[in-house]
């Protein structure tokens, strides 16, 4: 059963106590990327047999498999699948930016290019579920961004196959090349490249324990989007919300697997008992209860705050992954929330309407991250260039200074390279 604490009773390190996802795994995944680096296909063959149970005798898609996929999808999941494309699409588009161009003094012009990213690998779960909704989230922001080829990896199933489903999925998104691998080894083919599957510029989309690590690993060889941890989700309710609903929200990301989170700050008693005793009735009907009822005993936290001002408070230092405000005037507390990945307002807002059709990123930060870090969006597929021309008498203008100033760090070869195009010169 969940607990319920008391804010003013219970230190900040026990609220905001998370467990280290990738604790443990750390060697095992620098092994099999290692194996990777090294015997390329071979080894993602040999994994592939080894983790997935599956045999294959080639890693990728081909475009005939896409097009089979797409037809034997569930048709109504293909509809709804075109009705979220459009909605995560126009949301995305608000977030294209353009460079820019300076040129306020005589003979120099400064500017700044933004420039799509040539390749990038999207790794999409598989396991105990298939979630097209992650290829949209993050293929749509990338392909809006302009990057040139998308590449995905995904587990097949011990026949080797993917679900029609996700192949469906990744035909609306415009996702590029497909293959059939999953784990810290497809991070590791994508980070590194093999004879079959190209290197990418960045990698992103969420994974167990082993892709995190090995996304972590990589970084620095590729950029990542962020070592995604377990689901979470903070509720703020107040003494007038429905139990039920709340109850129901909670576990909506508690179902995702056994580490995920999920909390209620209220400041309500009544409440909190009713969300408890709720979710002990709804979790006795749940499809996947047996990961629910673990992650609401292990993780699961009520906890009574004097206010809803402190419940705020307090959910800010958390930064919980997704935040539900469900208070009445739920505008009159947004300003003050600071750390969230996503804000879901109202009592009509579940975090559920997010993963799949309101149109923001479900892609989101994790374990704290919010408090420095941002949604999946179109600026993670971009890079920035700048660059600067100044003619001859623009330079002559700053020379002494620009001389002077590398003089004052000791590097006298940087005022070097300014004075020089100046010697013996009279004019």
């Amino acid at each position: 059963m969940i607990q319920i604490l008391n804010a003013a009773e219970v230190s900040r390190e026990a609220i905001l106590a998370r467990e280290d996802f990738t604790s443990g795994v750390e060697a095992s995944v620098a092994e099999i990327l290692a194996a990777v680096r090294q015997d390329g296909d071979a080894a993602l063959l040999r994994y592939t047999q080894e983790f997935d149970g599956a045999e294959l005798s080639s890693l990728e898609v081909t475009p005939e498999q896409i097009d089979w996929g797409f037809r034997q999808a569930d048709p109504q999941l293909v509809e709804i699948l075109y009705m979220a494309t459009e909605r995560i699409v126009a949301f995305h588009e608000k977030q294209k930016r353009a460079g820019f161009v300076l040129n306020q003094e005589p003979g120099v012009l400064l500017g700044q290019k933004v420039l799509p990213l040539q390749r990038v690998g999207l790794y999409v779960p598989g396991g105990t579920a298939a979630y097209p909704s992650s290829v949209l989230m993050n293929a749509i922001p990338a392909k809006l961004a302009g990057v040139r080829e998308i590449v995905m990896v995904t587990p097949p199933n011990k026949s080797g196959a993917l679900s029609p489903n996700i192949l469906a999925a990744a035909k609306i998104a415009g996702v590029d090349r497909i293959f059939r691998i999953g784990g810290a080894q497809a991070v590791a083919a994508l980070a590194y490249g093999t004879q079959s599957v190209p290197r990418v510029d960045k990698i992103v989309g969420p994974g167990n324990q082993y892709v995190a690590e090995a996304k972590r690993q990589v970084f620095g060889r590729v950029d990542i989007d962020m070592v995604a941890g377990p689901s979470e989700i903070l509720v703020i309710a107040d003494k007038t919300c429905n139990p039920r609903f709340v109850a129901a929200d909670l576990l909506s990301q508690a179902e995702h697997d056994k580490n995920a989170s999920a909390v209620l700050i209220t400041d309500s008693t009544d409440l909190a008992k009713a969300v408890q005793a709720e979710l002990e009735t709804q979790l006795a009907t749940m499809y996947r209860r047996e990961i629910a009822r673990e992650s609401i005993d292990r993780n699961g936290k009520i906890i009574l705050a004097s206010s809803i001002a402190e419940a705020i408070s307090i959910s800010n230092e958390i930064a919980p992954e997704h935040l539900e405000l469900c208070v009445d005037n739920p505008f009159d507390y947004l300003d003050a929330i600071q750390n969230a990945g996503s804000v879901f307002l109202g009592k009509f807002c579940p975090e559920a309407l997010g993963d799949y059709f309101a149109g923001p990123n479900h892609t989101l930060p994790t374990n704290g991250t919010a408090r420095f870090s941002s949604p999946l969006s179109v600026d993670d597929f971009v890079k920035t260039m700048q660059y600067s021309y100044f003619t001859k008498d623009a330079l002559r203008k700053v020379s002494s200074t620009v001389s002077y100033f590398a003089t004052k760090e000791g590097l006298f070869g940087h005022g070097n390279s300014v004075d020089i195009r100046f010697e013996g010169d009279q004019a």
